[in-house]
């Protein structure tokens, strides 16, 4: 059965090295049959959580109109959710902290969402791998408390500048694991 696969990207830079994982990912998702549908997070205006409680209240999903509206429908359409970040202070971006943040719009007025399993792509300057304990134990929470099952994780670390990551094998990891997603 071919998938619905949302792919959220974090970073505000264009070609960054999350970019090119996320993309490298669809690529091989694609190949594989699945439709895959992406959502730029890092260069969207989503705000934070305002926990008003009136999700859905206006016909969106969140009272505030912003980009995660937009989200919402591609959360909403999905069957797997593939995050895809650079590690900002040991944990996900910004906005792809306010995209999960909002998702708590689905709890309040009770619309479950179709996604069954999800899968995380970091990447970061950093070398020591430890450092990104913080937001892998963040998507495995997440994933557990969804009841998602957690397909893994594709960690990169050692990349910094855009594009850094095409000296890497990590692009054809991560087709590599679209292709058998």
């Amino acid at each position: 059965m071919n998938k619905k696969i949302l792919i959220i990207t974090g970073s505000p830079r264009v070609d960054s090295n999350s970019d090119l994982l996320a993309d490298s990912f669809a690529e091989g998702a694609s190949i594989a049959g699945n439709e895959v549908k992406i959502f730029p997070a890092g260069r969207s205006r989503i705000s934070g959580c305002a926990a008003c409680n009136t999700c859905f209240s206006k016909s969106t999903a969140c009272s505030y109109n912003d980009d995660f509206n937009k989200a919402a429908a591609l959360l909403q359409w999905a069957d797997a959710l593939i995050i895809v970040s650079p590690m900002y202070w040991f944990t996900f971006t910004t906005q792809i902290k306010a995209v999960l943040d909002k998702m708590y719009s689905f709890i309040v007025a009770g619309k479950p969402l179709n996604i069954k399993e999800c899968f995380l792509i970091a990447c970061g300057e950093t070398t020591d791998r430890s450092e990104f304990d913080g937001m892998i134990l963040t998507y495995k929470n997440i994933a557990k408390y969804l009841k998602w099952t957690d397909r893994g994780q594709l960690i990169v670390p050692g990349v910094k500048k855009c594009s850094e990551v095409k000296n890497t094998s990590a692009l054809i990891d991560a087709q590599n694991l679209g292709m058998d997603f």
